[in-house]
């Protein structure tokens, strides 16, 4: 099993690395090889639409656009599963979420027909980060996703599963910060009793999307 893990945050040891590294660790517990990817270290755009991966003597399935995720794009197209996480900022993942996610569906959905051109199968594990609260995420901000994660679906052949970490801390001192909104009291209980089981959530969702067996 080969598991690709992906943190699509700008921040590398933050909350939604913290989970990735998590849902690694538990991967790799059940025998997964892994690859963990911090995204913003790549040089990227979202889909050209160069069109290139539509050519009728193309090779299916492949992003031809000659930058640091072409390569990524094939890699995750190889992998067993796929574990992406992202904040949410203005309610929606971060734009370097929605770039890779335009450059790795593009490149698989197919304008002859109705199936995609991709006939491997990827079981995909998404994390939110969040400073909204579980309420705020579960009346409304959930729904808007889902269509994104029933594409994934569609275009990988596999399941996908999601968790959101919420109310979380966004800052060590809230005191070096105008976040006059915000309780740093409230904010780290809260991040005290609740994120150790989100960490305990993200391991499990490693472990169990790298040790399906079909």
């Amino acid at each position: 099993m080969k598991t690709i893990i992906i943190n699509a945050s700008p921040r590398k040891n933050w909350n939604t690395a913290q989970m990735l590294k998590e849902a690694q660790r538990g991967a790799e517990f059940v025998g997964a090889e892994t690859e963990y990817i911090d995204l913003y270290d790549l040089s990227f755009t979202g889909c050209r639409s160069c069109l290139a991966c539509k050519r009728k003597d193309a090779e299916r399935c492949r992003c031809y656009w000659n930058d640091d995720l072409a390569p990524v794009i094939s890699r995750v197209l190889d992998a067993d599963a796929l574990i992406i996480g992202s904040p949410i900022y203005f309610g929606e993942p971060t734009a370097g979420y929605r770039a890779f996610l335009e450059r790795l569906l593009f490149c698989v959905l197919s304008y002859d027909g109705g199936e995609p051109y991709f006939k491997g199968k990827v079981d995909t594990g998404i994390i939110y980060t969040m400073n909204a609260p579980k309420e705020f995420y579960e009346n409304g901000m959930s729904q808007n996703y889902k269509g994104t994660e029933g594409m994934i679906a569609r275009m990988l052949n596999g399941e996908v599963r999601t968790y959101a970490a919420c109310d979380t801390v966004q800052v060590s001192d809230y005191s070096k910060y105008a976040m006059g909104r915000f309780s740093e009291e409230n904010k780290k209980a809260h991040r005290e009793e609740q994120f150790p089981l989100d960490l305990e959530a993200a391991f499990r969702m490693g472990a169990e999307l790298s040790g399906k067996k079909d």
